[in-house]
């Protein structure tokens, strides 16, 4: 089989400007709130001062296993904020932290608070459980971010000694342990390292992660018999996975054997990034092929409406095909965030739109539902249906989701679009503009004026030096049943190439493309194998999903039901959670007093009592007063 090299390269986030009234609100909320926020609650909690190692026995907080990685990600947004919008204050408050966490790196390279301050002896005893190489793998992230940013080069220079320190622990040769982690992630982030620094090493201790992963015998059986411990138990020792099956990990397998999503979601989409990214660099099509059939299980079989993913909390994941539960469903904010992560890269390896129409269903949905519109609250799960008890909430123990949005949101341009051989493809809609390089060399800046994903109306204008010849591919969305295109005015003839609409010609300064997008609102149902969603519809208009909300109704919304030849209104309604587009129809509702006195009954054929019903954004939901949600309607 002929390796594939990966089809396009993202533009940089530092070379797109997003405006309009969707995004541009919710970007700066994140820099100038949800930044400052996280690191107020990093500071209280203790987890920035946990690097001075001056911890001691019987002192609160005991410092946890995976703080690191709640820090490094803080100092990635920060670091992505400051590259787009310089703020001396962050700066130095970003400093100062890197400074602290610079300054709790071991002589020998080792860098974790936890293994230095609290169990000292115990340094690579339990990869399993114990999140070492996954907090690495997110401080090398930030040391990218950072240099990248700023150009210092302090805990970059860091960060590589504590990679080779790690190369010197494992790996196959002799006297090395052949582990590795319970929790991916230091498999991306050394491919990130090594793009960063050109230094190969990083990316083949990459390679040697993910391909040791599930070998047997198996590491994590090795290591807890080392400990005196039983396979099958994990750090608290209670019960988590049969002995042997290490799905959970994704390790119970070689990965070029796998072929589905099992157990824990988060796990899963960090290792299928890096599947992806190795894919690209070693120009190796077996692994990509893995990459596309692992998806192919989770987006045929196993993903919410929304683009959530992990349908229970008991593994934090994945459970059988077609098992979505709604009101118990976890759907992590990190498992979405991981979808986007993976979805992107497939998007640069193979150039199908499919990839994007996930990236845009789980940003626009399952992502950005994770914070509220303040940017200081966060759900860590992101059910589909809710009694109105549950709620976004400052902080977490377990804090993996709120600095993981922040740094998704504070880098959102790198998602857009992206150059290949023969041009510019655009994946996503949102107005502002993008500064690329065409294949010869010259310059290109994209202007874009759009309300998406309020309308379907997209103008795109070319500001280029002098006429260039190249491609354009604008993605027609999955959920567009037919799209128009003209130039300057006029119907244009174009090419439909994998999802995308393609013009090739000579442009010339100032030509403007438009592409509508009808956005009528679709009735949306489920594969007829998903039970908790049969007899049942969900409201979608563009790339957004809809939900009621009892703060527009005047009871239990879970109660509502949509007959089928309802119609349906969308209106913007600037006074209504920042601005939004609603959905207006009349639903119908049980008579109360004809059940008075009675838990069961004959069928009747009441159709019940008219209401109106007004649908909202799903990421909007639970801004409000508390009450009641629900995504999927019965039909009347």
């Amino acid at each position: 089989m002929q390796a594939r090299k990966p089809t396009w390269r993202p533009v940089p986030f530092t070379q797109v400007h997003i405006a309009g009234e969707f995004w541009a609100p919710r970007l700066k909320v994140n820099r100038e709130r949800t930044i400052a926020a996280q690191y107020r609650q990093n500071a209280e909690t203790g987890r920035i001062d946990a690097f001075r190692l001056a911890w001691q026995p019987g002192q609160k907080p005991v410092p946890h296993i995976f703080w690191d990685s709640d820090v490094a990600k803080w100092i990635e947004a920060a670091s992505y904020t400051l590259s787009t919008h310089p703020a001396p204050e962050l700066d130095a408050m970003v400093d100062e932290v890197v400074g602290l966490v610079v300054s709790a790196q071991q002589p020998d390279g080792y860098l974790n608070t936890y293994f230095s301050s609290v169990q000292p002896g115990k340094r690579w005893t339990n990869l399993r459980d114990c999140h070492e190489l996954y907090c690495a793998g997110h401080m090398m992230e930030a040391a990218v971010a950072h240099y990248q940013a700023t150009g210092k080069r302090v805990l970059l220079d860091a960060l590589c000694r504590y990679a080779d320190h790690i190369i010197s622990v494992f790996g196959p040769e002799p006297g090395k342990k052949r582990g590795y982690c319970g929790h991916e992630e230091i498999e991306l982030a050394l491919v990130k390292l090594y793009r960063a620094t050109g230094e190969e090493r990083y990316l083949r201790q990459a390679q040697y992660f993910v391909e040791e992963r599930g070998r047997q015998p198996y590491y994590f059986e090795i290591e807890a018999r080392e400990r005196g411990e039983q396979p099958g138990t994990n750090w608290y020792g209670r019960p988590y996975y049969d002995a042997g099956n290490f799905s959970y990990f994704q390790a119970h397998i070689p990965v070029r054997e796998q072929t589905e999503v099992l157990g824990h979601a988060v796990r899963n989409m960090y290792l299928y990034s890096a599947v992806t990214d190795l894919a690209g660099e070693l120009n190796d099509p077996e692994l990509l092929a893995v990459s596309e059939r692992v998806w192919d299980d989770l987006t045929l079989r196993k993903m919410y409406v929304t683009g959530g993913i992990g349908s229970t909390a008991r593994n934090e994941g994945f459970t059988g095909a077609y098992d979505l539960p709604n009101q118990e469903a976890y759907a992590e904010t990190c498992a979405a965030i991981g979808l986007v992560f993976w979805a992107h890269r497939l998007v640069q390896a193979t150039g199908e739109s499919r990839y994007a129409d996930i990236m845009e269903r789980a940003l626009y949905n399952g992502v950005i539902s994770g914070v509220s519109l303040d940017g200081e609250k966060f759900f860590y799960v992101n059910p589909l249906a809710s009694d109105g008890t549950h709620h976004r909430q400052g902080w977490f123990d377990c804090a993996c989701c709120p600095p993981n949005l922040a740094r998704l949101l504070a880098s959102l341009g790198q998602y857009l679009y992206s150059t290949g051989d023969d041009g510019l493809a655009v994946h996503l809609y949102a107005q502002g503009e993008a500064r690329a390089n065409l294949p010869d060399g010259s310059p290109l800046t994209l202007r874009v004026q759009t309300r998406y994903p309020w309308e379907g109306q997209v103008q795109l204008i070319m500001g280029l030096e002098g006429p260039a010849d190249f491609a354009l591919r604008l993605r027609v969305p999955g959920w567009c049943r037919e799209c128009s295109l003209r130039l300057n005015g006029q119907g244009m003839q174009h090419s439909l190439e994998k999802g995308y609409a393609v013009v090739r010609r000579t442009w010339q300064p100032g030509d403007a493309v438009e592409i509508e997008f009808p956005m009528p609102v679709e009735r949306i149902e489920a594969h007829p194998a998903v039970a908790q969603d049969r007899g049942r519809v969900a409201l979608q208009r563009g790339p957004l999903v809809y939900c009621l909300e009892r703060a527009d109704h005047p009871l239990d919304v879970r109660q509502i039901a949509l007959p089928d030849e309802a119609t349906f209104q969308a209106r913007f309604d600037p006074s209504l959670l920042g601005g939004v587009v609603v959905i207006e129809s009349q639903g119908l509702a049980p008579e109360p007093s004809s059940w008075e006195g009675k838990l069961y009954r004959p069928c009747e054929a009441s159709p019940g009592r008219n209401v109106p019903l007004r649908a909202i954004p799903y990421p909007t939901w639970d801004n409000r007063q508390p009450g009641e949600m629900a995504v999927w309607l019965p039909r009347a």
